[in-house]
């Protein structure tokens, strides 16, 4: 390569090939050694961008991505990778609803999402008809919580792309968010089951990914079971629903039973409808074959401790922090402060759960709990003030709603008593 610098388009494609045939780390060797050759090759560049975002390493990635977008403003792909690597490294950590963190907590997650947009917007002005920018941009405005925008972003590019089986996939995907959303289970997760089971249809002609299609289905039953169980549904209903469920999801496993991913699916679905030690018994699946995943461990923490299993639970708790960065600490703090509060250890869970909210400013269920903990305690004012925190940080979370409400009551009563 040093010796002849014609070359380079040579080992450029070299690198590409070992990309594109799984061979990820072998391909970072030989675009990286062609970088240091020739450090003006975009396409290189380009390419070692791609090479560290499927081996995971997202700060090189993006660094590369900066680099090309530095040296050509006009360069679509690199913009539109740019914006796959800040979504990839901060939407698992964008809360929803029910679990947000407030205004100013995560403005560097908030910022970051705004840029993949942005990013996104102009690689569209370049690339107008590209279905795959249309339906990133869909990923970056549901992160920001303009769902609309993302339901018209992803209704172009089924349009662009009608037999496109990823943007099918998205689009049944974000019916889904919208069923949960709005607790309606009727015509959009119909929509959405309709979709994922033409993409099973149709896995014969156009290649899919198995596993994650019987998934997707899995997603549509799981919300369907979700929604018809919090309403007063007949027991008939109810149990064909989850029949369909528990189908889809174990066929997801036995597309691949070496994913973690979906044992964890199965496991969650056990844990929404309270079947604890059938979650136990999944999550631990899951654990095992995603070992360095602390969600997985903290579901089963909570799992465990649901079953009634304390000693148990903690110790899966500290897996869970063993594992987690520091984006994701804070929920696990708060799940191991929950467990302390149930054994009356109160004065751990008030550390636990002031752990949290180091780590994460207005993480509204660590507010929660803490105020539960200052119920426990009689301490009113501190508790109604931890919930009134955690409704200005998320709005949506109805625990703290009703919390607040009867702590006002209960207040108001003392406050009479004493006045009497």
């Amino acid at each position: 390569m040093q010796s002849d610098i014609r070359q380079v388009a040579v080992w450029n494609t070299l690198g590409l090939i070992l990309l594109k045939s799984g061979r990820v780390q072998s391909a970072v060797s030989v675009l990286s050694a062609l970088m240091a050759v020739d450090p003006n090759n975009y396409d290189c560049l380009a390419n070692l961008g791609i090479a560290f975002l499927q081996n995971g390493n997202l700060e090189l990635s993006a660094k590369c991505f900066q680099d090309l977008i530095l040296k050509d403003q006009n360069h679509p792909s690199s913009l539109v990778n740019y914006a796959a690597v800040l979504l990839s490294k901060y939407g698992s950590v964008v809360a929803g609803a029910g679990a947000n963190a407030g205004e100013g907590a995560s403005v560097d997650q908030a910022e970051a999402i705004n840029v993949a947009k942005e990013c996104l917007l102009a690689a569209l002005k370049l690339e107008p008809k590209a279905a795959h920018i249309w339906a990133n941009l869909a990923n970056a405005y549901f992160m920001i919580g303009d769902h609309r925008s993302a339901s018209k972003c992803l209704e172009k590019a089924a349009k662009l792309e009608p037999n496109c089986m990823s943007t099918r996939y998205a689009v049944a995907v974000h019916r889904i968010k919208d069923a949960e959303r709005s607790q309606d289970p009727s015509e959009q997760l119909s929509l959405a089951g309709n979709e994922m089971a033409s993409i099973l249809r149709e896995g014969d002609s156009v290649p899919i990914d198995l596993p994650i299609a019987w998934a997707g289905l899995g997603m549509v039953h799981k919300a369907q079971h979700e929604i018809a169980a919090a309403f007063d549904t007949e027991s008939n209903e109810l149990m064909e629903v989850e029949e369909c469920a528990l189908y889809s999801l174990k066929q997801a496993i036995a597309e691949d039973p070496d994913d973690g991913v979906q044992w964890h699916q199965l496991g969650l679905h056990y844990l929404c409808s309270r079947q604890f030690k059938a979650a136990e018994k999944y999550l631990k699946v899951a654990a095992s074959r995603s070992r360095e995943c602390c969600y997985m461990w903290s579901n089963l923490g909570i799992s465990i401790q649901l079953s009634e299993e304390p000693s148990q639970a903690e110790d899966v708790y500290k897996q869970a922090l063993a594992r987690a960065t520091p984006e994701q600490a804070h929920a696990v703090f708060s799940n191991l402060g929950n467990l302390y509060r149930q054994q009356k250890k109160y004065d751990r869970a008030k550390a636990m759960f002031t752990k949290a909210l180091e780590l994460q400013p207005g993480y509204a269920p660590a507010f929660n709990n803490l105020g539960l903990v200052f119920v426990a305690e009689g301490r009113w004012e501190e508790a109604k003030y931890c919930f009134s925190k955690a409704l200005e940080a998320d709005s949506l979370l109805d625990a703290a709603k009703s919390n607040m409400i009867k702590a006002e009551s209960v207040s108001r009563s003392s406050a009479a008593r004493i006045s009497s």
